[in-house]
């Protein structure tokens, strides 16, 4: 098979709708430098430089989102024409194209100077931009000639200065002489009391009316467009007038020289001028890439050298814009295409999105090989196709003399002919468009054909056979789009290891068909038809069902160890509660002891110098009860603390009385850690489940992160149950390590537009990371707004485990908009 690159067919673009993301992406560009370079980004299958665009772009959506207000987004100027044109001896550079080179060249030290300053936040950039000479002198030659409007400067030459200052002096000279005459014939009553000067082909002249313009001695230059006004140039300026021509003319041949000479000094650094202009045009170009991401939600997905997919959360970017006008919600797509299963055969009900998943996952892997980020999450893997096929849609051509199935049948040729182990190949209704039988018996020859060549793919089909091959077929698998059969709708989403049924007779019946019709129907298709669709219905019923029970479990059992958490909190509180109460029990009874002791000895003596009198005796006797009653109270306070310890010991017993009933089995004498326990780091939070055990240490999966931690830094959690999820990994690539893991983390989180809720988790598990990961300092971008967000944030922050301080980003940096998060 043919391992040459290429895009079939040559309207693909348009089919996927990337013509549309090109477009949009133009429409975010700065200067036509960026736009040139979107009109020709192009599909390529080169591993490193696919790498590098990526990490570009993705480090530019990072600048925009985090770094705005630092990053120059203004003097980007395509000057690649007149850069062009100096390069002939006796050419120059007008005033307002150096004034944009001199903006433009600012622009690139800025940019420059950004990056440098953070090699090790942006390394992908910092290098595009390592070979780029900003060539400050250039910027200082520029100054010496134009000011920042654009006009040339009185000082570029003494020669220009004093030119000027005689031009000046002229000009006084000659509206001086116009007023006196202008006041003269205002006296005479020869023009109007409002009249005023006014320049006619570079000439001060009077406007007079035309039967008075013999009584003005001068030189008619003009005349309005009626005719009634004429404008006179006074005999008296005409020679000054002439004066100032002349002076104009030798201005005009000083300015061309001091350009001719600039441009001159310009012509030796021709090339670094056109090196730095190609800079800021990938700059713009990058940066509109960036900002498609941040509209979109692309991210940076792990791309590998060798074919295959695994998308997680993947969406249309034009559907996703389509319905966020109509203010809708576009259903994420979850595919893999690996070696188990490279091509996915997808069915379902008619409008159910079949062609929308066939589109992403050709449209995503289009842009990812054009350099643009893909809207999936970044855990989601994403492989190098040499070729990608596409036949969807009509293609008929009368001038071809073309039907619909036969340009389907002309597609098929080209696909079996160049697809081979690196070609993705996506079909829309396979086998349509002729008679069903012969047409399900070409379709399912032709898959057969495409499994053998290695070909990776996405088809889509109503067909039995197609159903019946993928699932006893290697290499193929089924998928089916998700169908709610109480509502009769469809769900959007994709199930793949089954087939899914077409829900015709539903769907018919929903419109309101005659059920007469629909059960001669199905007694035409016969009981073996109507069977397996009742089954499969039935199947995807039970998933869901079951499903559903799963997640209630995993909710109940999340709720379950949140309880058994908070209640050893509140252990732990009420133990600290009953040292506290039992210290300050001991030391105001040793206080009371010593005080009795001073009562009795000071009534005692009180009555041995009274002489036993009756009423002094009677006192010390009412002061010894006052003093035995606080000492009674005493006992009342210890009794109940007593009280208090008997109600958390009942309430402990109570608890474990629940648990053990909960499990219907004894507890276990302390065990070894083994695998499927559930257990927590030493230090940590999250609790994760042991996938395996290797000498004196254990890979735990925390969702779909597995990590290996010594076993003597474990601790098992009592009476957890176990997931019965098995852990999957991705099945492509180096797999999702906690190593990958680690390269992959974000520091910087985005949750504008979350609600309070959303934003909680999100930030949660962001500090959760980063701990783990040994990051000390995250950044969340909020917004500024009425600040709501900003203060959930914070509130949580202050109470969550391992952060530090937390404070707002430097001014420049964003500000309040952004909060700095300090972990240990």
């Amino acid at each position: 098979m043919s391992s040459v690159s290429h895009i079939y067919p040559a309207r693909f673009e348009q089919k996927v709708g990337f013509d549309k993301v090109r477009d949009l992406t133009i429409a975010l560009c700065l200067c036509p430098l960026g736009v040139e370079r979107v009109r020709s980004a192009a599909f390529s299958t080169d591993y490193e430089l696919l790498l590098m665009r990526l990490r570009q772009v993705s480090e530019m959506r990072d600048i925009c989102l985090f770094g705005t207000a630092a990053f120059p987004t203004d003097g980007y100027h395509d000057l690649s024409v007149p850069l062009t044109r100096i390069g002939a001896e006796g050419t120059w550079l007008a005033e307002a194209e150096l004034l944009q080179l001199r903006q433009s060249l600012s622009t690139v030290a800025t940019v420059c100077d950004f990056l440098s300053c953070q090699v090790e936040r942006y390394p992908a950039l910092n290098a595009l931009s390592a070979n780029v000479i900003t060539l400050p002198d250039v910027v200082r030659m520029i100054d010496a000639v134009v000011d920042r409007f654009g006009r040339m400067k009185d000082n570029a030459s003494p020669e220009l200065a004093d030119i000027r200052r005689a031009l000046a002096s002229k000009q006084a000279s000659v509206a001086k002489v116009v007023q006196q005459v202008l006041r003269q014939a205002m006296g005479a009553g020869i023009i109007d009391a409002d009249a005023q000067p006014s320049m006619r082909d570079g000439r001060l002249v009077i406007p007079v009316a035309a039967a008075n313009k013999r009584r003005v001695k001068g030189i008619v230059l003009d005349e309005s467009a009626t005719g009634r006004t004429v404008f006179v140039e006074p005999l008296e300026v005409v020679e000054a007038n002439n004066d100032i021509r002349a002076l104009e003319h030798e201005e005009r041949r000083e300015m061309m020289r001091i350009l001719l000479e600039l441009a001159d000094n310009l012509r030796p650094v021709l090339p670094d001028l056109h090196s730095a202009f190609d800079f800021l045009g990938h700059i713009d170009f990058v940066r509109a890439k960036a900002l498609m991401a941040i509209e979109f939600d692309g991210t940076m997905p792990i791309v590998n050298p060798q074919p295959g997919t695994y998308l997680r959360q993947a969406k249309h970017p034009i559907l996703m814009r389509s319905l966020k006008q109509e203010g809708k919600q576009v259903v994420p797509l979850d595919i893999t295409l690996d070696q188990q299963g490279r091509m996915v055969i997808i069915s379902g009900p008619n409008a159910g999105g079949k062609s929308v998943c066939l589109k992403t996952v050709g449209l995503l892997h289009y842009m990812l090989q054009c350099g643009f980020l893909p809207p999936v999450l970044e855990n989601s893997e994403m492989g190098i196709y040499r070729s990608i096929f596409i036949d969807i849609g009509d293609e008929q051509s009368i001038e071809n003399d073309l039907s619909t199935y036969s340009s389907h049948l002309y597609s098929m040729k080209h696909c079996l002919a160049h697809a081979d182990g690196h070609s993705l190949v996506l079909i829309d209704e396979f086998g349509a468009g002729t008679e069903p039988t012969a047409g399900g018996a070409i379709a399912e020859a032709i898959l057969r054909r495409l499994c053998q060549q290695g070909a990776y793919g996405v088809i889509t089909t109503h067909y039995s056979n197609l159903k019946h091959l993928a699932a006893s077929t290697e290499g193929l698998v089924n998928g089916a789009m998700m169908f709610d059969n109480s509502r009769i709708e469809p769900l959007f989403r994709l199930e793949l290891g089954k087939p899914g049924s077409s829900f015709a007779f539903e769907i018919a019946r929903k419109i309101g068909l005659p059920a007469q019709l629909l059960a001669e129907a199905e007694a035409t298709v016969g009981d073996d038809y109507m069977s397996m669709e009742k089954m499969l219905r039935e199947i995807s019923r039970d998933k869901r069902y079951w499903e559903k029970k799963r997640d209630n479990i995993r909710l109940s059992n999340k709720r379950t160890e949140e309880l058994a958490e908070r209640l050893e909190r509140e252990l732990s509180s009420i133990k600290d509660e009953r040292r506290r109460i039992i210290a300050e029990a001991k030391a105001e009874a040793k206080e009371l002891l010593s005080k009795s002791n001073q009562q009795i000895e000071h009534t005692i003596r009180t009555i041995k110098e009274a002489n036993a009198e009756r009423t002094e005796t009677k006192e010390a006797r009412q002061n010894l009860q006052q003093l035995r009653a606080e000492v009674v109270a005493t006992p009342e306070d210890d009794a109940r603390i007593a009280r208090k310890m008997e109600q958390i010991r009942r309430r402990q017993e109570r608890k474990q009385q629940r648990t053990g009933e909960q499990s219907n089995r004894p507890s276990a004498p302390p065990r070894p850690i083994a695998v499927g326990d559930r257990v927590r780091v030493e230090g940590q939070e999250i609790a994760g489940e042991v996938v395996s055990i290797a000498g004196r240490t254990a890979s735990v999966a925390f969702g779909n992160l597995v990590t290996t931690v010594r076993i003597d830094r474990l601790t098992r959690l009592a009476d957890a149950p176990k997931a019965h999820t098995p852990i999957t990994r991705p099945q492509t690539g180096l797999g999702f390590d906690t190593y990958q893991r680690r390269l992959n983390f974000r520091s910087d989180i985005d949750i504008r537009g979350y609600r309070a809720d959303e934003a909680i988790a999100a930030v949660q598990n962001l500090v959760d990371e980063a701990l783990m990961f040994g990051i000390d300092r995250v950044r969340v971008l909020h917004g500024k707004g009425n600040g709501i967000l900003r203060q959930v944030v914070r509130d949580y922050l202050r109470t969550a485990p391992g952060v530090r301080t937390y404070a707002d980003e430097h001014v420049e940096q964003g500000g309040t908009g952004i909060t700095i998060v300090e972990l240990g």
